[in-house]
């Protein structure tokens, strides 16, 4: 059975866009070393989110030379890396995913299509959607707000190829104090919830990476075809968290079962 081993990169919110470049660095020569085939970073991770706590943003040039340095690490350690950052459209920002390969070489972008209402004044949506490869694993990308409330992004990926999609994305945390008692907890918000679901109504795995925030109500995750919890990390706990992706097992079957005619 083919496998790939992912790895989501659950670390602090940076204070700054060089702590972002400094933390993502380190945890691809992490990854890399413990043998991941190709990492995933929260949304926007690199340089920021510019909405956060406190807002980040960096200029194209800054950017360039962030992505040249993370290119060439990539590279040295044979890791693919889907790099939670954002790119200029005349002087406007777009939330992207952005795809390195395992050989340093830029595998494309997945714009944020569907913008939480909160950052439409902020950010530019973007029109496209894009399948990737690492190895056997063929994957999608769709970004916060998408994978939550607009299934169709999740099922787009899954009824073009893709075994697994990768879900970046950012909580603004509300009470610092709050603690889920355990992952899908009852009593949370629905989010945690909808990953689970994400992967079982398009037989398929979803991955989520969030950044280790006090009080977040969501952490990173790994969800088989079944819509069964793999593996999660500890809500706030800094760390890479690691699974095994048995490829073959993402058929697809419930996505592709879906009639035509819905357009989706």
């Amino acid at each position: 059975m083919n496998t790939t081993r992912i790895s989501l990169a659950n670390l602090r919110a940076p204070a700054t866009p060089e702590e972002s470049l400094r933390l993502a660095l380190d945890a691809i020569c992490e990854a890399g070393t413990a043998g991941a085939d190709i990492i995933c970073f929260p949304e926007c991770y690199v340089p920021g989110y510019r909405i956060g706590t406190p807002p980040q943003s960096a200029g194209q040039g800054w950017l360039d030379n962030a992505w040249l340095q993370i290119d060439g690490l990539a590279a040295r350690h044979s890791i693919a890396v889907v790099l939670g950052t954002e790119r200029l459209d005349e002087d406007r920002p777009l939330i992207t995913a952005r795809v390195t390969n395992s050989d340093g070489s830029l595998a494309g972008f997945q714009d944020k299509v569907q913008l939480d209402p909160s950052e439409e004044s902020t950010y530019l949506a973007g029109t496209t959607r894009t399948i990737f490869q690492c190895g056997e694993l063929k994957f999608g990308v769709v970004i916060c707000h998408e994978g939550w409330r607009y299934p169709e992004t999740t099922r787009w990926a899954i009824r073009n190829g893709a075994h697994l999609v990768f879900h970046p994305h950012f909580e603004v945390v509300e009470d610092a104090a709050y603690v889920p008692r355990m992952f899908a907890d009852p009593g949370n918000s629905f989010h945690e919830k909808a990953m689970l679901c994400r992967a079982a109504e398009n037989t398929c795995y979803f991955a989520s990476v969030n950044c280790a925030l006090k009080g977040s109500t969501t952490t990173s995750a790994v969800i088989d075809p079944a819509g069964t919890l793999v593996t999660h990390q500890p809500y706030g706990k800094e760390g890479i968290l690691y699974a095994d992706i048995q490829v073959d097992k993402a058929t697809g079957f419930l996505a592709k079962r879906l009639s035509t005619a819905s357009g989706n």
